[in-house]
């Protein structure tokens, strides 16, 4: 439950005063000026309403006058007592408290010994969002319990994933590191210029398109290697690119977002989650070179884990895609075409981008889609951390709209290109002896 702000004090009036200009003749309770009907007092907070009455004898005979008021939307706005104005004056004080943002339509009562003397309902109280945080953290994001579940499986995931890489194509990529080079120049430049043009070309709002852009500029998907091995690429350059262009992210990603967000003017300062990014490289490297030692001293075991690498991987896609659905419901509800459809062209430029580089450089096939799905995948989390800890909640979500569209349409394009590739596969005729 949020805490409770101290006594706030909603209005105060001069009870002694003479009725307000437009103040109707004949009535005998009034708030504020006696012109205004709806009155703001912040959310989750306690206070007071000054209610005054020229009603006669108010106040000066005991057990004579009395206000009832009551709220008509209790769950904004509940009334928790009404008492008298003391050394004589004609009025009410009125204690309330407030809930949730919203409109509470209010019922005043004045009574003479039980009889009722005028009833007012068309005063209300709005109830105002409070102040946010300057920076309210990723807890809305991280209390998914699907996520801790999804956990293990992915440790595991990535364990089977380092029982598949070679040494020897560690040492061939060392020595020929042109894959590696346009991994970084279609992450880093490309596809944020690709962002910022999209944000143009859909007159995108500036917190949306900077959260495009940001989007676009964060690289290492977690699921790149993933998808390389099911669309049969090459696992151990997957998995390079996206440990090096992890490491590239804590210096290009700050150039990049000062860059585009200059161009949008958008002047507004960007925090690069560097812990987040130290996390994402010791939660890949951690677990791949427990895969690696799995592999040279207990090979039956690297062998078993070879075989759950795939069903593990179709259950991480369907538990990724449902995980990001649920978590970005809300902040998807409004989200707009223009956003969706931006959102759906990133992955597939990047996807047809990444081949095309690799095919100018005469690349092998395995390398081209290897490439072509690191520069095609984003790092949607990342991308997430770096906005909401750069803006206040209520903005942070808006801005969130890109990454959740990206990383929901990544996912279900490469599930599709997936799908058909083993439809493909399966259709194929054997090759003859």
């Amino acid at each position: 439950m949020a805490q409770v702000r101290p006594l706030l004090l909603l209005l105060l009036l001069g009870c002694w005063a003479q009725p307000a200009r437009g103040q109707q003749a004949g009535r005998y309770l009034s708030m504020g000026d006696g012109s205004t009907l709806e009155f703001d007092f912040p959310e989750r907070s306690q206070g007071i309403m000054v209610v005054s009455s020229r009603y006669p004898g108010t106040n000066r005979t005991a057990g004579g006058t009395q206000l009832s008021a009551a709220s008509l939307a209790p769950t904004v706005l509940t009334v928790e007592n009404v008492s008298t104005l003391c050394c004589g004056a004609g009025g009410f004080v009125v204690a309330i408290r407030s809930g949730p943002a919203g409109l509470a339509p209010l019922r005043l009562r004045l009574l003479d010994q039980h009889r009722l003397v005028e009833e007012r309902g068309e005063f209300r109280v709005r109830v105002l969002p409070g102040e946010e945080p300057e920076h309210p953290g990723l807890g809305h994001f991280s209390e998914n319990p699907l996520l801790y579940a999804l956990l293990p499986l992915i440790f595991v995931n990535k364990c089977a994933f380092g029982c598949k890489v070679e040494l020897e194509a560690l040492r061939d990529l060392a020595r020929k590191p042109q894959p590696v080079f346009l991994g970084i120049l279609g992450q880093f430049v490309a596809m944020p210029l690709y962002g910022y043009l999209m944000s143009l070309a859909f007159a995108l709002p500036k917190a949306l398109a900077l959260g495009l852009v940001v989007t676009c500029s964060s690289p290492g998907g977690g699921g790149g290697y993933l998808y390389s091995l099911l669309l049969g690429g090459d696992v151990t350059l997957a998995i390079s690119m996206t440990l090096l262009s992890t490491v590239a992210a804590a210096g290009l990603m700050p150039l990049s977002s000062a860059l585009y967000g200059r161009l949008l003017s958008a002047h507004q300062s960007l925090h690069v989650p560097f812990a987040k990014i130290l996390a994402t490289l010791l939660f890949i490297a951690v677990p791949i070179s427990a895969g690696l030692l799995v592999k040279c001293k207990l090979p039956r075991v690297a062998r078993l884990l070879l075989l759950l690498i795939k069903p593990f991987s179709f259950a991480l896609i369907l538990g990724g895609l449902f995980m990001a659905y649920h978590m970005g419901a809300f902040i998807l509800a409004d989200v707009r075409p223009p956003v969706v459809l931006a959102g759906l062209s990133v992955p597939l430029f990047g996807l047809l981008l990444g081949y095309l580089l690799a095919a100018c450089l005469r690349l092998p096939g395995p390398h081209r889609r290897t490439v072509s799905i690191e520069v095609g995948v984003q790092n949607s989390l990342l991308a997430l951390a770096v906005l909401q800890l750069s803006f206040r909640r209520r903005q942070a979500d808006y801005a969130c709209q890109a990454p959740f569209v990206v990383a929901l349409s990544s996912t279900a394009e490469m599930l599709l290109l997936v799908l058909g590739h083993l439809l493909y596969k399966k259709l194929q005729p054997p090759a003859s002896p």
